[in-house]
């Protein structure tokens, strides 16, 4: 009898080894890629970033140039795309120039916090224990005071600088990432690898920054982008009582309490750095939610609702 299965070439197992799945990376980058929300907002936030990093050669104006001879000018007038504030200074100038600021704050507090929340998160899921209850507890205790009015006081005591902001804020928002990678850590140091790794003589934090931090990448990268809104947000708040961002320098949330004088003369005048941190806002929050859907291996590419009656 004779056999007639086809004959396995060499050339044949090399093409069948070398075609290896697409990563996690890969098949995420695809299924973010069509997703027009998540898109729509990375187009949005890079432009933003670009616009910031090219600020002196894109804002016609330097931002605190006083100019007592024109104050409040209307938007359109000539030489002012979006007109002047009461000092008269360009308004769109100090717009580019403020997402510097609030742009820097926001991704840095996001930073500040994911390194100490991965931290602890780390720690606490992985040795369990007394380890994990000292260090909970102390998160409960974090959670537990109002974070706005813990900011204000510190601000007020040690004074309004630019890094002191970025502190503050990175070292009362880290509690979120904390559970999060807590969590994660727990369900991931019971899998098969650990153990193997164990067996074979890998240390704990080898074990940790190799292997357990690795696979508990995707989460902590998604909260970390929601949290830059979060930041932006809570820049623009404190900013806006007077203990963010002090002159000459400006930010979004400044341009706001500064408005809030004039808005019986000029409204106007509120509605632009409002409308740039509602736009960077929401475009960030449809990153983070792009990037929770394209890392999740158990959700699908995104497809557009289609009609009831379709």
């Amino acid at each position: 009898m004779s056999d007639t299965a086809a004959p396995v070439t060499v050339k044949g197992v090399k093409r069948a080894v070398s075609e290896r799945p697409p990563g996690l990376w890969k098949t995420g980058w695809k299924k973010f890629s069509r997703n027009p929300f998540a898109m729509a907002g990375l187009v949005i936030v890079t432009l933003f970033v670009l616009s910031a990093v090219g600020a002196r050669w894109i804002a016609p104006y330097d931002p605190a140039q006083i100019d007592m001879m024109f104050p409040n000018l209307p938007a359109g007038s000539e030489g002012h795309l979006l007109g002047t504030d009461e000092l008269g200074r360009d308004i769109f100038s100090r717009l580019i120039y403020s997402s510097q600021i609030s742009l820097l704050v926001g991704f840095s507090v996001a930073i500040v916090a994911v390194v100490i929340g991965t931290f602890i998160g780390a720690v606490s899921g992985y040795f369990g224990g007394w380890v994990d209850t000292i260090f909970m507890r102390f998160v409960d205790v974090m959670n537990a005071i109002p974070l706005l009015f813990l900011n204000i006081l510190i601000l007020t005591i040690f004074g309004s600088k630019f890094w002191y902001m970025i502190l503050i804020l990175g070292f009362t928002g880290w509690m979120g990432v904390a559970r999060l990678v807590r969590g994660t850590f727990l369900q991931l140091r019971e899998m098969q690898y650990v153990e193997a790794a164990r067996a074979i003589g890998v240390s704990d934090w080898g074990i940790i920054i190799r292997h357990l931090l690795r696979n508990a990448s995707a989460p902590i990268i998604v909260n970390a982008t929601l949290m830059v809104g979060g930041a932006i947000l809570s820049e623009s708040a404190l900013s806006y009582l007077g203990l963010g961002v002090q002159p000459p320098d400006t930010s979004w949330g400044l341009m706001l309490s500064n408005s809030r004088e004039f808005m019986l003369v000029d409204p106007i005048q509120a509605v632009y750095p409002g409308l740039c941190i509602l736009i960077v806002v929401l475009s960030v929050n449809f990153i983070g939610d792009g990037l929770r859907d394209a890392l999740d291996p158990r959700k699908k590419a995104f497809k557009p609702r289609k009609g009831l009656g379709k």
